[in-house]
């Protein structure tokens, strides 16, 4: 391991000067190192190639970041959490510059996770996600009627706020809070779940990981396709979303025992709903 890229929020102070003091701790230990914004993906790019390891210093929103920034290169990323919940976190940030040493030292090891891929052909665009792709209303408080085809098959017309499309890593997040399953991260299975579905299927799937989903929007009114919740595209009437996995993965370093999710879930469930 060389060359260490640190990918921080840079809408918090604290972040960036954390950030600088983990260059210049890395640079002291012989590594080389770049520094940049994860909300300016383009930029970081320039970047990645030839990178070992990427570190983000932030929240689970600046790993979701790293993750799209990483592809298509297959670079482990470690997490330094400087959120509020640190899901995906690895470190906080009391204890980064203590663990980093061992961490370097290749006592650590890889969990990797399953990534989805979004295209949207009316528009040229193919997007990719590390939690979830949603498709749905807009700012409009009316219901979308979306067309659901798994692998070509008709599955149901949901009348609702939307669909999520989930991997493991998103069955914490969206798709959780609107009464999906839960899945180990390791899990490769994908996760369909309806938003205030009225009238119609409203039940999550569970799909497996060779599933092809196609949501189709019908509407008079405001929809659109959601990344992870920070990217937004807006669609038109008739716009097809093809969701699938990824061929791309996120690598994430643990230190942790590899049994650490169910007691770890537990404790970050409770300190969420607190």
């Amino acid at each position: 391991m060389k060359r260490i890229g640190i990918l921080y929020h840079p809408k918090r102070k604290e972040t960036i000067q954390f950030s600088r003091k983990l260059e210049v701790f890395l640079k002291g230990k012989g590594f080389r190192t770049w520094m940049c914004s994860a909300w300016e993906p383009e930029q970081a790019r320039c970047y990645v190639e030839g990178t070992d390891l990427l570190l983000s210093v932030g929240g689970d929103g600046t790993i979701l970041r790293s993750a799209r920034t990483a592809i298509p290169e297959s670079i482990p990323i470690l997490g330094i959490n400087m959120g509020k919940l640190g899901f995906m976190a690895e470190l906080k940030a009391d204890e980064a510059i203590e663990k980093l040493p061992a961490i370097l030292d290749g006592k650590a090891w890889i969990e990797e996770h399953t990534m989805l891929k979004a295209e949207l052909a009316s528009q040229g665009k193919t997007l990719y996600a590390l939690n979830d792709v949603f498709v749905g209303r807009r700012s409009s408080a009316r219901l979308v009627n979306i067309v659901c085809r798994l692998n070509n098959t008709p599955l149901t017309t949901y009348r609702a706020d939307g669909v999520v499309v989930a991997t493991a890593s998103g069955s914490t997040g969206y798709s959780l809070a609107a009464g999906g399953p839960i899945l180990h991260p390791q899990a490769k299975e994908m996760l369909l779940t309806p938003i205030c579905s009225h009238f119609s299927f409203s039940n999550t799937m569970v799909l497996p990981s060779n599933t092809r989903v196609e949501l189709t929007v019908n509407t008079t009114h405001e929809a659109l396709l959601s990344i992870d919740g920070q990217t937004e595209v807006q669609l038109k009437n008739g716009d097809s979303t093809k969701i699938m996995l990824s061929p791309y993965s996120a690598k994430f370093l643990r230190i942790r025992p590899k049994t650490y999710f169910y007691k770890f879930l537990d404790s970050k469930l409770k300190r969420k709903v607190q």
